[in-house]
């Protein structure tokens, strides 16, 4: 199914609902990670509605595309992109984390159809987009697309660079990998805890064709995928730099909002700054 194109800022008004979506749904869990799904709004508003071929009444179509969650923390974002993209109800993003639920705080594959991996150790996303990958080359899908959207603190682990060593050798030019650099991790900064520095670099070495962008800019995704795309001779890695907590100021670039929840007060704060876009419009909810 092609997606019907949409103007930048039908993108951004999605991704803004998206951002309030994941409030709600964190505020009423009570737990979850807030930094990460905010910053990550914009990456996956461009993929669900501008890049990805797929069908949301039909998830096992075996024409789609295939999108990975390697730090599956995050996948508040996923659900509420899902969500509005039209493979659920929205109804059922109030469900999150509660027991029995099918939108569990890592995605579970088996539970809710649209999800391509479970999640849970870290590192592990870009094996299985390997291995999915040369499943597609044996069986000469060569327009399918393998996504897979990995953070920043997850590449202190190993597996990561076997992965990546994997990819370069085999030359899995459709295998494209997006790294949310948003520099925190839950015991704070990234170059602190263990620094990734210079970053491209490392990717370059291991054989991999690199891009780096705004990853708040939809239109920059959009057309970083474009060009990874292009590229037929290896892996590519679009280093997408976001925001942690995008778009609310008090958990803007704070590790801590790393992996908790806002409490009531402070997710009513929240939605006010998201629905006013910073107090730059008036909100029809004052």
């Amino acid at each position: 199914m092609a997606n019907k194109k949409l103007t930048t800022e039908q993108l951004e008004t999605i991704a803004n609902n998206i951002r309030e979506d994941i409030i709600r749904m964190l505020e009423h869990a009570g737990s979850g990670h807030s930094a990460g799904p905010l910053g990550l709004a914009d990456i996956f508003t461009a993929l669900y509605f501008d890049i990805m071929k797929y069908d949301p009444k039909k998830p096992d179509w075996n024409e789609r595309d295939i999108l990975l969650l390697s730090n599956g923390h995050c996948v508040p974002v996923q659900y509420a992109t899902m969500a509005h993209a039209g493979f659920f109800d929205k109804k059922e993003l109030m469900t999150l984390r509660a027991l029995g639920s099918r939108l569990q705080g890592h995605p579970e594959r088996t539970k809710l159809p649209g999800l391509e991996n479970t999640s849970g150790p870290l590192g592990s996303g870009l094996s299985q987009a390997c291995g999915m990958a040369l499943a597609l080359r044996l069986d000469q899908q060569h327009h399918r697309w393998i996504y897979v959207v990995m953070g920043d603190g997850e590449q202190d682990e190993g597996n990561v660079w076997e992965a990546a060593m994997l990819a370069s050798k085999y030359k899995l030019n459709n295998v494209i990998a997006i790294t949310d650099r948003n520099n925190i991790q839950i015991d704070g900064p990234t170059e602190s805890v263990m620094p990734l520095e210079d970053f491209k670099a490392k990717w370059q070495a291991f054989g991999w064709h690199v891009l780096e962008i705004d990853g708040n800019d939809i239109d920059a995704v959009i057309d970083a995928t474009a060009m990874a795309r292009a590229i037929i001779e290896k892996p590519t890695m679009i280093i997408a730099h976001t925001i942690p907590g995008k778009g609310v100021d008090f958990m803007e670039y704070d590790f801590h909002w790393h992996g908790k929840p806002p409490d009531h007060d402070q997710a009513v704060k929240a939605l006010h700054e998201l629905r006013t876009l910073g107090g730059k419009i008036r909100s029809e909810h004052e």
